[in-house]
């Protein structure tokens, strides 16, 4: 309504007038009173449009500026050639606004250095457009006064537009600190074994809200104006309906969609008790070392593809993060870079975003090589408990030496070889969206509904890797767990599938805006850690703090 109202009072100041109601108007105050008026009038509109988002966000403050630019609405539309028609409508919205107080109790957004640059630039830029295009409609038939006294009152909207911007507060969510980086820490050496995507909480890009116990945590980033977790909740399963509600508390307290991507079958019935909706969107890979074989005719493929990489020499090695020489880690980050595709680091849910730090330990890497020494792949897994590891990065080098098909079963291969010196059991691989879909529509007598559903998504994989990703997987012959996505209502699955997009880096901004708004998209790229020398005198679970922060209106593109 508040949109409607906003649109209809900006369109209202261009609008031809009525020669009887302005003949009555300019009888009764001077002139420099409708044009001052109409300015007034655009401004106002263009005030309410951008409030409308807010407003649908329950943001207390938005409310109570809409209710004064309603009230002061009516009397614009009155001095403004009689427009009663505008006025009433108006004071209708100051009376829907009035009875609804109690819907916003929302607080401001942290500040926003990003919104702050985009208001201070863009409001004069508006009140300028506007001040033209008045001067285009109404200039030739009013005094310079007048005029003048009218793109006063534009550059006086403009400026509440910045004001009011720049008095949001600068508290709210912020990125670990060192103190809760080892409370996360703590909860993962205790529970991490439940979840594999757990140490993923670890990501500097994240935030976090406690239980009141402190017994568990919601591990989260707040892209636009939803605040997105991702994986189980951390800590004790026994506690999960107290973070959820701590992290459901802080999301209506800042007016956020709260939503979930990649929560297992148990932590979505946790959800689902808490009143949010689940959806599965795809299942992860999970391939258990002691069922693993290459023999027999399901694994032909993989077994093929590992004796020809083997006959080609390449040759693999395992490590432990922490049996890496700092001239492993700096060579290998510099491959990882070079091959990645594309200028940003993707992946939010199941990536960790940076490579061989120090207080990465636990984790594991596998490098092929060319009989020459040359690295031919990279694989990255970050650690899933005590006898876990969980894919966090899969690179491989694109050069003629190296064969194209394989070096990713071989590495997979090797590591399931070395898994028991690794004192590994268990490892999760790629994320398959919509696998059971794919799985389905290939059986004999799908039913209509699964074959259409499977052409468009493999249309879709033209444009993202979705089927690609299921094959890569299902070769492994693994064990499926579903992953499900949790948002509030239908009408906000929309919403968090944007921001999930996103955060996943699936889309992202063009290379000008990022550097124009100082993120250059990577976020927490790999290629941003701090030299690998230095990071010995970085404390076990400290947190290396970013010159960047993140920006409330979110326009990141990870």
């Amino acid at each position: 309504m508040v949109f409607l109202v906003g649109v209809c009072s900006f369109l209202g100041a261009f609008l031809p007038n009525i020669a009887s109601r302005t003949r009555i108007i300019n009888e009764m105050v001077p002139a420099v009173f409708p044009a001052a008026a109409t300015t007034a009038t655009a401004a106002i509109g263009l005030l309410l449009i951008w409030l409308s988002r807010a407003l649908r966000r329950g943001k207390f403050r938005a409310w109570l500026i809409a209710l004064v630019l309603s009230v002061i609405a009516v009397g614009m539309h009155v001095l403004h050639d009689l427009q009663i028609e505008a006025a009433t409508l108006c004071l209708l919205l100051v009376a829907l606004l009035a009875s609804s107080r109690r819907n916003f109790t929302a607080r401001p957004d942290p500040r926003s250095k990003l919104r702050l640059g985009a208001v201070a630039i863009g409001g004069p830029a508006a009140a300028a457009a506007l001040g033209a295009s008045w001067w285009a409609v109404r200039g030739a038939h009013l005094p310079t006064t007048t005029i003048w006294v009218a793109l006063a009152v534009l550059a006086l909207a403009a400026l509440l537009l910045i004001v009011t911007t720049a008095i949001e507060p600068g508290g709210g969510p912020h990125r670990l600190t060192a103190e809760e980086h080892a409370r996360v820490r703590a909860l993962i050496d205790e529970w991490g074994w439940a979840d594999s995507l757990a140490y993923f909480a670890t990501r500097d890009d994240r935030f976090v809200v406690f239980s009141p116990s402190g017994q568990s945590a919601i591990s989260y980033r707040v892209i636009g104006s939803v605040s997105l977790a991702a994986g189980d909740p951390l800590g004790n399963p026994a506690d999960w309906p107290h973070a959820i509600t701590a992290w459901l508390d802080e999301a209506r307290a800042f007016g956020w969609t709260p939503g979930n991507l990649g929560a297992s079958e148990r932590a979505a019935a946790a959800f689902d008790r808490a009143g949010l909706e689940v959806l599965e969107v795809g299942d992860e890979a999970i391939v258990h070392v002691a069922e693993f074989s290459l023999e027999g005719r399901s694994m032909r493929g993989v077994r093929q593809a590992v004796a020809r990489v083997e006959r080609a020499g390449i040759t693999a090695e395992c490590y432990r993060v922490r049996d890496l020489t700092t001239q492993q880690r700096i060579a290998f980050r510099e491959k990882a870079i070079a091959w990645r595709d594309g200028a940003i680091e993707r992946g939010f849910s199941m990536a960790l975003g940076r490579f061989g730090q120090r207080r990465d330990d636990d984790g594991v890497v596998v490098v092929a090589r060319t009989p020459s020494g040359e690295l031919a792949g990279l694989l990255s897994f970050a650690p899933w408990g005590k006898d876990g590891a969980s894919l966090d990065l899969m690179r491989r080098s694109r050069t003629a030496e190296v064969p194209q098909n394989g070096i990713v079963e071989f590495m997979v291969t090797s590591l399931m070889n070395d898994a028991e010196r690794l004192g590994i059991t268990k490892i999760s691989l790629n994320f398959s969206a919509f696998r059971s879909t794919f799985a389905r529509g290939e059986r004999l007598g799908a039913g209509p509904a699964t074959r259409a559903w499977r052409a468009i998504l493999m249309w879709a994989s033209h444009f993202a890797q979705i089927e690609a990703l299921y094959r890569s997987n299902s070769k492994y012959r693994p064990e499926w767990v579903p992953r499900f996505v949790v948002y509030p209502r239908a009408t906000d699955l929309a919403q968090v599938a944007t921001a999930a997009i996103r955060a996943e880096a699936l889309v992202a901004a063009p290379g000008w805006y990022r550097r124009l708004t100082g993120n250059d998209g990577r976020g927490n790229a790999i290629d941003e850690i701090p030299e690998i020398e230095s990071e010995a005198h970085v404390p076990a679970g400290a947190v290396v703090e970013r010159e960047h922060e993140v920006d409330d209106d979110r326009a990141e593109s990870r």
